[in-house]
């Protein structure tokens, strides 16, 4: 198992559809994505071109690692300086495929989350930190340590370098597993115009001497 970050597979280019495979089904029930895609059937066609997308966007601005060659696992990192998806790094990123892949109902959804989530993170994270944007292991995978050996590096390099680290849920059963990791409720409540509720979380700089 993945004991360093040098350990990891960087995701590249060449990863994106079958990363975005990984974690289409690993987050083929999960709240946010449930509200997104209501119909299940249109969820698990669509959920890969949602992902491909947003793995795009890591591979370009931020860090996307996965387990291994096999992709159990996934999760996507950037830097604060990089965080804010703009105009331009959506279109960079395919947005335009992206949009008429998805649809409008379902990209106007996940604009009004992604306002809403984006206020919440730069009122409880104004500073220099890393933001953690998607991590999800394939379900076949789930419970056997790949989200931890995904998390640990790079927590230990966040670590390294004095910063904090941000990242929200809209899974209840996460919060637990993430405050096992040291990240902290910092707002939780119901994004505007659903019934889906988000957690912020916050995991402070250790101490490190």
């Amino acid at each position: 198992m993945v004991t360093h970050l040098s350990d990891c597979l960087r995701v590249t280019k060449s990863h994106i559809k079958p990363a975005s495979e990984t974690l289409a089904r690993a987050f083929q029930d999960d709240p946010l994505f449930v509200y997104s895609v209501p119909d299940a059937l249109e969820r698990k066609k669509k959920l890969p071109y949602i992902f491909e997308f947003l793995i795009r966007w890591g591979v370009l601005y931020g860090e996307v690692y996965a387990t291994s060659s096999d992709l159990e696992g996934v999760a996507v990192w950037f830097s604060s300086e990089q965080a804010e998806m703009t105009v331009w790094r959506m279109i960079r990123s395919g947005g335009f495929s992206f949009y008429f892949k998805v649809g409008k109902e379902i990209i106007s959804r996940f604009v009004s989350f992604a306002n809403y989530a984006f206020n919440v993170h730069k009122r409880h994270a104004p500073l220099r930190h890393w933001y953690l944007s998607l991590i999800g292991v394939d379900r076949e995978f789930q419970g056997k340590g790949y989200a931890s050996a995904l998390m640990k590096p790079m927590l230990a390099r966040i670590d390294q370098e004095h910063l904090p680290c941000y990242l929200e849920t809209e899974n209840e059963r996460n919060v637990p597993i993430f405050h096992h990791y040291g990240f902290e409720v910092v707002e939780a409540d119901t994004i505007p115009g659903s019934d889906v509720y988000n957690w912020a979380m916050l995991r402070k700089p250790a101490l490190i001497s």
